[in-house]
């Protein structure tokens, strides 16, 4: 799995933080989103497709 985030089309809502900490966070000044981890462990694929899908902004890409 490899993650993109397109942090011009983030809206800064934090959904992916909350779904998937261990590889999303937030830039401090404007909650833009950061991807911690491009290509996470398997166990925490599960997470990832679940903040790309409740991603308001649809800024997470997810490639198999």
């Amino acid at each position: 799995m490899r993650i993109h985030a397109d942090q011009e089309k983030c809206c800064g809502a934090g959904s992916c933080v909350l779904a998937a900490p261990d590889v999303f966070d937030q830039r401090e000044e404007d909650g833009i989103v950061v991807v911690l981890d491009a290509e996470p462990p398997a166990a925490l694929h599960e997470a990832v497709r679940e903040a790309a899908a409740i991603c308001p902004a649809a800024t997470i890409t997810v490639t198999d």
